[in-house]
């Protein structure tokens, strides 16, 4: 049996953390610098170094029926949660009417049509050299701004503009994560994390929507060439925090590491609190409080609780298209243990 390494486990577990906690505060970035500048670092890495993960763990792509186990484990859960979704939305907003459209992805839902295009442009990109395809993929992701059809449909902005993580994970190789946990860099990370926080504190006028990847330039109202020079310098700013995030991930088995190993169920479960919190007078009460404090502590709740085996059993058939856990379940309590 392979030994799962918690390394990776770790960055899951933090990184769905932030997602979750970034949902959760984003109702208070107008209001609040402090919240704001911490909003926008958050962004700067998250789905990145999220991406980036993705990539290393599909070096297997070549092998045999990749694509088709990548699809049926992407695609079905989409288009199960989509209309999931759909439905809530109307329940909860009452302004919209249902539309069940596949083809423009509810929120979060963004990131597995986007990574089922990302496996499959591997096939293409990886019969060049590392630094031509690297370099094709950056332009290409600068290009799509220009197009303002290139946007939610389907996912295609965001696929484009962060491909270069997905595919600079599949050609990082494990020694470079371990070389980039040395002391000397985490001490840097911090810096850099200190930095970011510090530019955007400042920076109330720079349009966050930039770190989406969904939007196209002339939306984000600026002028054709600085769109792609902005995004070029987004691309900076994001692989430094990356990098600067990956540095900073612990490396031993934790209390939250086994969290790590269900992202996946916190992922596309957490919109379903999060969209409720937005539309219910939560958000007056707690804009009072301490929120950042009672965030940290509800967004690490919820994961437990999304990654709880009750919960897992629940939504496993929905997410996994299988359900193994009553199995493992039935199985083990006809059993005693050696």
């Amino acid at each position: 049996m392979k030994v799962r390494d918690a390394y990776y486990d770790n960055a899951k577990f933090l990184l769905i953390f932030f997602v979750v906690f970034g949902h959760f505060i984003q109702s208070y970035i107008n209001d609040d610098q402090f919240i704001y500048g911490l909003y926008v670092t958050i962004y700067t890495f998250h789905m990145p170094a999220f991406i980036l993960i993705s990539g290393f763990f599909a070096k297997g792509f070549h092998k045999k029926g990749y694509l088709k186990r990548v699809a049926k484990k992407l695609i079905i859960p989409y288009l199960i949660f989509q209309g999931i979704y759909t439905i809530y939305y109307y329940f909860i907003d009452q302004q919209q009417e249902i539309a069940l459209d596949p083809l423009h992805p509810q929120w979060s839902l963004w990131f597995l049509i986007s990574l089922f295009f990302w496996n499959a442009l591997l096939f293409l990109f990886t019969k060049w050299k590392p630094v031509i395809s690297l370099s094709v993929a950056v332009a290409l992701g600068v290009i799509v701004g220009y197009f303002n059809e290139i946007d939610d449909f389907l996912s295609l902005s965001r696929t484009f503009v962060f491909f270069p993580f997905f595919l600079l994970g599949y050609y990082i190789k494990k020694e470079y994560f371990e070389k980039i946990r040395e002391m000397k860099l985490r001490y840097l990370s911090i810096i850099v994390f200190a930095i970011i926080f510090i530019v955007m504190y400042n920076l109330p006028d720079f349009n966050y929507k930039w770190l989406f990847g969904s939007i196209p330039y002339e939306v984000l109202n600026t002028t054709e060439i600085n769109g792609g020079i902005i995004r070029l310098a987004v691309y900076g700013v994001t692989l430094l925090a990356t990098l600067s995030f990956l540095a900073l991930v612990p490396s031993k088995k934790h209390f939250f590491t086994k969290w790590g190993t269900s992202s996946i169920y916190v992922y596309l479960l957490h919109g379903f609190f999060v969209k409720y919190f937005r539309n219910s007078e939560l958000v007056d009460i707690l804009a009072d409080t301490e929120q950042i404090l009672v965030f940290l502590i509800v967004s690490l709740l919820l994961i437990a609780f999304l990654s709880s085996k009750m919960i897992r059993k629940v939504a496993q058939p929905l997410i996994e298209l299988k359900a193994s856990f009553f199995k493992v379940h039935s199985f083990s309590s006809g059993h005693h243990k050696h």
